[in-house]
C-alpha cells in the first residue's frame, strides 16, 4: 500500500511537470490564434522575469524573494538558487554567471549551472541604485555592447524626480562599475529587448494612474540614440499632456511611442520573436506580457499581446493569448515572455505560479 501511494505521488508530480490538467490550471480556457497550442512547462512560485542558461531556465520573483533554476531537460521542477532577497525580479546570464536585481543591488552567482545543487553565495556587483521600493523592482538584461541594462523607475505615481537618478534606463559596465543613463522620461519599464538587425533598444513603459479608465496608454518605445527623453512626467502616449506637469514642457519635445498600448494593461516583459517556428507574420514581431490593471473599473490586460512591425514602424497591435481573465476575475497574470531556441514561446505567470510554453502546429 505504501509503495502504491508513493507511486501515485510520483505520478502526480510527473503529470504536473509535463503540463497535465492534473496541475490544477484551466489551460483549456486559454485562447490562441489557429494552429497554436499551449502547455504547462513548469510550476514556479510568483514567476517573473526569465533568463536562459545552457541547461536551465532561471526565474526571478517579486513576492517570494527567491530565484529559481528550472532544468530544461527532464522533470522541470524548480530549484531555489537564492533566497531572502529584496524583490529579485530581474535575472540575466552571461559568461556562465547569473546576475540578479534586488532593488538597490545587482548580485552575481558565479558559475551557476555547475553549482545548482550547492549554489554559491551571491556577490554584490554594485549597490549604487536607489533603495526606493515604489517601482523599485528591476527587469535586467545584457545588451549587444556587453553592458548590463538596469532601469530605475519613478519613486511615485506622478512626480518630477531627479532626472539623473529616476525614471531612467541605465547601462552598467561590469568592469569599471560605471553607470550611464541611456534613456530618460521612462516612468517604469519592466521589459526590454534589442531588435535583431538594428540592435536598437525597445522597451515597454507603464503609464501613470488616476487619469481615468482609458488614459494614459502604456507604451512600446524605441531608443535610437543614447539620452533620448520619452516624456514622463510631462507627456504620456506622445500627445497627452499631464494635468499636473504638462504645462512645463511640450509633448513635441519628446520621443513618441512606436505603439500606444492599452490603458492600465501593465505591459511588462517583452521580446522580439527571432525564431522561425511561428508563421511568417509573427517573425520580427514583439510579444508583450500584459500583467493586468489593478484600479481600472473594468479590468484590462491579463493577456499576451503582439505588435507586428514593418522595420521600425508598428503595423498591428493585437491579442495573442487571452483567457486568464473571466468575468472580472483573474486566475493568471502574465509577467514575462521568452523565446526558446526551438522557436516556442515561454510565458511566466506570477499569480498562478506557472510557466507556459506556446508552440505552433506539431513543432516538438
Amino acid at each position: 500500500m505504501k509503495a502504491l501511494l508513493a507511486w501515485l505521488v510520483l505520478l502526480g508530480a510527473s503529470l504536473i511537470a509535463s503540463g497535465s490538467p492534473a496541475a490544477g490550471l484551466p489551460l483549456e480556457k486559454l485562447r490562441l490564434p489557429p494552429g497554436f497550442q499551449v502547455e504547462l512547462f513548469a510550476r514556479v512560485p510568483n514567476a517573473r522575469q526569465m533568463a536562459l542558461g545552457k541547461s536551465h531556465l532561471f526565474v526571478g520573483s517579486r513576492a517570494a524573494g527567491k530565484v529559481y533554476a528550472v532544468p530544461l531537460a527532464g522533470p522541470t521542477r524548480p530549484v531555489v538558487v537564492a533566497a531572502g532577497l529584496n524583490m529579485p525580479v530581474g535575472v540575466a546570464v552571461r559568461g556562465g554567471d547569473l546576475y540578479v536585481s534586488a532593488v538597490s543591488r545587482i548580485l552575481r552567482l558565479r558559475d551557476i549551472e555547475a553549482r545548482i545543487a550547492r549554489p554559491p553565495r551571491p556577490e554584490v556587483v554594485t549597490a549604487a541604485y536607489p533603495g526606493d521600493l515604489h517601482h523599485g523592482w528591476k527587469f535586467i538584461a545584457f545588451g549587444p555592447d556587453g553592458r548590463l541594462y538596469v532601469p530605475v523607475g519613478a519613486p511615485c505615481n506622478i512626480c518630477e524626480p531627479d532626472p539623473d537618478r529616476y525614471a531612467t534606463i541605465t547601462a552598467l559596465d561590469l568592469r569599471t562599475k560605471r553607470i550611464e543613463v541611456v534613456a530618460r522620461g521612462v516612468r517604469n519599464t519592466v521589459g526590454f529587448d534589442w531588435q535583431p538587425g538594428t540592435r536598437e533598444l525597445w522597451f515597454t513603459d507603464n503609464g501613470r494612474d488616476w487619469m481615468g479608465d482609458d488614459a494614459p496608454p502604456d507604451e512600446l518605445n524605441r531608443l535610437t540614440q543614447p539620452g533620448q527623453h520619452f516624456g514622463y512626467p510631462y507627456c504620456h502616449g506622445g500627445t497627452l499632456a499631464d494635468p499636473e506637469f504638462g504645462g512645463k514642457r511640450r509633448c513635441a519635445e519628446f520621443v513618441p511611442p512606436v505603439q500606444n498600448l492599452g490603458a492600465h494593461v501593465a505591459a511588462l516583459g517583452m521580446r522580439f520573436y527571432a525564431g522561425t517556428a511561428f508563421p511568417p507574420r509573427y517573425r520580427g514581431a514583439v510579444f508583450i506580457a500584459e500583467h493586468g490593471s489593478w484600479n481600472r473599473s473594468s479590468k484590462s490586460g491579463y493577456r499576451v499581446s503582439v505588435v507586428r512591425l514593418d522595420g521600425g514602424r508598428a503595423i498591428a497591435y493585437e491579442p495573442f493569448v487571452t483567457g486568464w481573465l473571466e468575468n472580472e476575475s483573474a486566475w493568471g497574470r502574465p509577467a514575462d515572455v521568452l523565446v526558446l531556441p526551438d522557436g516556442s514561446l515561454l510565458i511566466s505567470d506570477d499569480l498562478a505560479g506557472a510557466i507556459y510554453r506556446v508552440r505552433y502546429g506539431d513543432s516538438r
